[in-house]
């Protein structure tokens, strides 16, 4: 569709699209500085589009402008993705909330600022349903998960978001409205994942399937962290695929059960969440039971919930570590290494040997059916210096790589793993990288400083 010449000023813009769209305040726009983790520049203006052709409006200006272009969902990313680093205009999806459900052709089809859990609520009454959950489901939006290809406590068995997508819409930085959809040639797999970089997402169509019918919880409790790690490969190599395989160190376990007085086991070493699901209830079960066989062939002490109110009382448990953790330091950084699962032991083992050595408490936890593991530097400002922090993540990040693991398994590179890309990638791949980048955005003008190192210096 033809589009007008583009607003030359701030204040053009604001008349265009509405007072209430686009932010110029000072106070407004500082309050779209940060996200979940980090604390980015203040941007020049800040603007919440209803519609695909108001966020075209928005690049337009940009472009016109000599501006860089930030998406925002909830701000609720853990690598700095959502953070301007430079004079900048942040699109906040927040008011882009359409949400159509097709039982039929089980299909949502989504604007990127629609709350992840919603899409499955909305599925829920035609017996449908979205797996992909990561933890901040509740707050979390599908343009966010989009960008980061977000996992989940559901991913083992049930996939990630990137699974679920058939076509995608997104706007490039000339101002162009592109519709993809999954056939030959695959667009739509290297923009989920993209953080931003090569387009902004304005819509989706995502796959729904049917929700199971039986599922059933347990709780396995070790004395030793590595043992936690080395159940999982025996149920899995037993042939046990649960629905949720999640992982809980003595950190998290105590400061949950600080946060919300659930009577978890203080002093175990780690526990293992476990669901199984299907439609056929002696499967469910059988799998239940290989997960116990070799949880207790571990070590572990295997508890089996004995109804839905006893399973979400467990599964509680795990959706507030975060903000259970956070209450510990004034500070953490959160890290979100994936690895092979025969490398769990050894991986879990040699973090917390790292936490002991930096003299920093450290905390695991994870999608540990996937080797996704989220390690917890916590820390006072006041006390620890910043660069031993980050010293200690970089220490982190290669125990993943010398395990044959890779940086991110679902937050994202974004701002705070971009300068150990160079560890992680290989010149050639970098190269490649940075021709697509290029060929999508080549003002580099769309999140940039995001995900591909400026230089060849890894030093912070």
């Amino acid at each position: 569709m033809p589009y007008p010449e583009p607003a030359r000023t701030p204040e053009e813009l604001q008349a265009r699209l509405g007072r209430e769209k686009v932010l110029l305040e000072l106070a407004q726009r500082r309050n779209y500085s940060y996200d979940g983790i980090a604390m980015g520049a203040t941007p020049a203006l800040v603007v919440l589009p209803e519609s695909t052709a108001e966020v075209v409006e928005v690049v337009r200006f940009a472009r016109q402008r000599g501006l860089s272009v930030v998406p925002r969902g909830a701000a609720s990313g853990l690598s700095g993705g959502a953070v301007p680093l430079e004079e900048s205009i942040v699109v906040s999806f927040t008011r882009m909330t359409g949400l159509q459900i097709d039982p039929r052709a089980r299909r949502a089809v989504a604007q990127p600022g629609v709350v992840t859990a919603r899409i499955a609520e909305q599925a829920r009454p035609y017996g449908l349903t979205y797996p992909p959950d990561p933890a901040s489901f509740r707050t979390s939006t599908i343009g966010g998960n989009l960008a980061e290809n977000a996992g989940g406590p559901l991913c083992f068995k049930w996939g990630v978001t990137g699974d679920y997508v058939e076509a995608l819409e997104f706007v490039d930085f000339s101002g162009e409205v592109h519709r993809l959809e999954r056939k030959a040639y695959d667009l739509v797999g290297l923009m989920v994942g993209s953080e931003g970089t090569l387009g902004l997402i304005t819509g989706a169509t995502l796959r729904l399937v049917p929700l199971p019918r039986h599922t059933r919880t347990l709780m396995a409790v070790f004395d030793e962290v590595g043992q936690a790690a080395e159940a999982v490969s025996a149920a899995i190599a037993a042939g046990a695929v649960p629905a949720k395989l999640e992982f809980m160190d003595r950190g998290c376990i105590r400061a949950v059960d600080s946060y919300l007085r659930l009577g978890l086991p203080r002093e175990a070493a780690a526990v293992l969440l476990v669901d199984t699901d299907g439609d056929d209830p002696l499967v469910v079960e059988e799998e239940l039971a290989w997960v116990a066989e070799a949880c207790e062939g571990r070590g572990g002490r295997v508890r089996v919930a004995r109804d839905a109110a006893e399973s979400e009382a467990l599964w509680r448990a795990r959706r507030a570590i975060s903000p259970a953790i956070a209450a510990l330091k004034p500070k953490r950084l959160n890290e979100d290494i994936a690895v092979p699962r025969s490398s769990l032991p050894e991986v879990v083992r040699a973090i917390e040997l790292l936490g002991q050595r930096y003299g920093l408490q450290v905390v695991q936890f994870g999608h540990i059916g996937d080797g996704n593991l989220h390690p917890n530097v916590l820390f006072d400002p006041r006390v620890d210096p910043e660069e031993k922090v980050w010293e200690l993540l970089h220490e982190i990040a290669r125990v993943a790589l010398q395990h044959g693991g890779v940086l991110s398994g679902e937050h994202g590179i974004g701002l705070m793993k971009r300068d150990f890309m160079g560890e992680a990638v290989d010149p050639e791949t970098l190269g490649a990288l940075w021709a697509v980048k290029a060929a999508f955005d080549p003002q580099n003008r769309l999140n940039p400083g995001k995900v591909l190192p400026e230089t060849n210096s890894q030093a912070r």
